[in-house]
């Protein structure tokens, strides 16, 4: 596992790169889910085999070789990984993937893919980070199905979105996440297995802007799926995984 300093370092090496090689394309997407995607792919740069490589955004090289751009100079290395084809169950399988000379070329190839895939389209242009990366994954990019909960834990937790204005201040949107303001009234008490009504739907809320909740999961009771969902976002905002919904765990997600 990453440290803190670790983390900080690879962020702070990755987002000037990411904010460079998204400026002035027409088709853009965001530098906050790019970032957070790097932050995923490579284990915050402490994937040996991946840095070696500067494949941080674990991009395969496909069947057909395709050259979305410039910034990939046909070099590749074959690696283990685990897929979810189903939904459910993982399996190993080896692959091969892009290797570049520099960061700098993966994430310029990263961009450029996004750009050339018709299957990407709906993540061009697009100032929400979670309908980005939902584009993004909906696309073929992962399989995992808890991969855009994760990925938007990341962008939230690292107020990834700070680094977004080079595309959305030029195209008109926000530099921060959209205003979306939760509709429900937040709870003065604890919140947990068996809480009904506005205050259970204001967690779900919260629960589904994270991506870990589906829409429909906004049902006003905190049953095991809600209790669940809990859990996941409370261990991946660092705090104590007991599925009750407390002050501090409030706090958290209003951050």
């Amino acid at each position: 596992m990453a440290s803190k300093k670790q983390v900080e370092d690879f962020i702070n090496k990755i987002a000037p790169i990411a904010q460079t090689k998204a400026e002035g394309r027409a088709k853009w997407s965001l530098p906050s889910v790019c970032i957070a995607q790097c932050c995923c792919e490579s284990a915050y740069g402490t994937s040996p085999k991946m840095m070696r490589a500067n494949a941080i955004l674990g991009i395969k090289v496909g069947k057909s070789r395709v050259h979305f751009g410039t910034a990939w100079k046909d070099k590749a290395y074959s690696t283990k990984t685990k897929e979810c084809y189903d939904g459910k169950t993982y399996v190993n399988i080896t692959d091969m993937f892009r290797a570049y000379d520099n960061i700098s070329d993966a994430i310029e190839d990263y961009y450029d893919m996004l750009a050339s895939c018709s299957r990407y389209s709906a993540a061009l242009c697009q100032a929400d980070p979670g309908e980005c990366i939902t584009a993004i994954k909906n696309g073929g990019y992962a399989t995992s199905p808890t991969y855009i909960s994760t990925i938007m834990n990341i962008v939230s937790r690292y107020n990834l979105t700070q680094f977004d204005s080079v595309v959305t201040k030029k195209n008109g949107s926000s530099t921060d996440m959209p205003s979306i303001q939760n509709p429900y009234t937040e709870p003065i008490k604890n919140v947990g297995r068996g809480t009904t009504g506005n205050d259970a739907k204001w967690v779900q809320w919260y629960l589904w802007r994270f991506g870990i909740l589906a829409e429909n999961g906004i049902d006003g009771v905190i049953g095991s799926k809600s209790v669940s969902a809990i859990k996941v976002a409370q261990a991946r905002l660092g705090l104590v995984p007991d599925g009750i919904v407390g002050e501090k765990t409030r706090k958290a997600f209003l951050t």
